[in-house]
């Protein structure tokens, strides 16, 4: 008898096949994402040197660190989107 546990991933599988990437897929995708986390890493940099100079500021520090994580966001984004095609070339 199949755990619950089994039943879902096979389910899952029926639903949303695994995709399998070659490994210049793989290096691809993870030079993306070193690529993304050195532009997060350098925007949050930044931004904290901005705090630093308005540490007296609270309204400017909100709009700050609103900021970063708009910044932030819309990287993930992109990242995700170049991660998609990178995938849906081993489809097509």
């Amino acid at each position: 008898m199949k755990s619950a546990y089994e039943l879902a991933m096979e389910r899952l599988n029926q639903t949303s096949p695994t995709v399998k990437l070659s490994s210049a897929q793989k290096r691809e995708i993870a030079e993306l994402e070193s690529q993304y986390a050195a532009k997060i890493a350098a925007r949050e940099i930044s931004l904290q040197g901005e705090m630093a100079q308005v540490a007296e500021d609270v309204e400017k520090q909100t709009t700050l660190r609103d900021q970063l994580a708009t910044d932030r966001r819309k990287l993930q984004a992109e990242l995700e989107a170049k991660k998609a095609r990178v995938r849906e070339t081993s489809t097509s």
